[in-house]
């Protein structure tokens, strides 16, 4: 049993590769009970991979990887855990409306079975927090940049998450959304959530981040406190080489 002060994201020398690169090489990282911690880095320094490989999308090859204090490969409490992903449709390019991709959030705690009236409830709060429910029966398909980001950020929250992960949830999304993305955080932090996210810049999210964890070379170069958030040497170009796999099992909630 995972005790108050165990870590909910523990990464003990973790290394991992991208096909014959070598992209994570000796990471360690932590994330506490109710933490909110944002990773940093410039191009190709590890920060999209160090997530992935949380989720189980990319194998590692060394070290010690553990969720809520149980090692990844034997890590089965997937409801636990929220993931919105990098550079992904709601739908995937399948006609949906935006209440059923929301709804799929729930897909881990239901095993597939009808929706009961918690499940709705959580949906429609869901899409409450990301101020989308007045186009909950609308088509993904008519959905801007910002909204599709919504949605998703809405179907991770719909499963309850104890821990949400996020990949670049800022990357090409309206400062109206940022704001709403930024609001919908701050009452996952209130609520005791644990965050790891993958940021740009910090933007409107700074005043929610414990801690930044700055990567070089798939190394942690740094970690920054609170008083150093706002320091410009913080904000770093977006790691476009990490690369972002299709939609898995986890970004749909089905593994469990």
């Amino acid at each position: 049993m995972r005790t108050a002060s165990e870590p909910v994201i523990s990464l003990r020398g973790v290394t991992a590769s991208l096909g014959a690169r070598t992209v994570l090489r000796g990471i360690d990282l932590t994330v506490a009970p109710g933490e909110v911690v944002a990773l940093l880095g410039a191009n190709g320094s590890g920060k999209s991979t160090t997530v992935r490989a949380a989720v189980g999308q990319v194998p590692v090859s060394g070290g010690e990887l553990a969720l809520f204090g149980t090692p990844l490969a034997r890590f089965r409490g997937w409801r636990r855990v929220g993931y919105v992903p990098q550079r992904s449709t709601a739908a995937g390019g399948v006609p949906a409306t935006v209440r059923e991709v929301v709804s799929s959030g729930r897909l881990a705690r239901t095993r597939l079975r009808p929706l009961g009236r918690a499940d709705k409830a959580a949906v429609r709060h869901a899409l409450d927090v990301v101020g989308m429910a007045d186009r909950a029966g609308d088509s993904v398909n008519a959905l801007s940049g910002g909204q599709h980001q919504r949605v998703l950020i809405a179907r991770a929250l719909a499963g309850e998450p104890e821990l949400l992960i996020m990949d670049e949830p800022l990357t090409g999304v309206d400062l109206a959304s940022q704001r709403v993305l930024a609001e919908a955080l701050r009452g996952q932090k209130d609520g005791g959530t644990s965050v790891l996210l993958v940021l740009h810049e910090l933007g409107p999210l700074a005043p929610l981040i414990d801690r930044a964890v700055v990567l070089r070379d798939g190394r942690v170069e740094r970690v920054d406190e609170p008083e150093r958030l706002h320091d410009p040497s913080c904000h770093h170009p977006r790691d476009t080489t990490d690369g972002a796999e299709p939609a898995t099992m986890i970004e749909t909630g089905l593994l469990s």
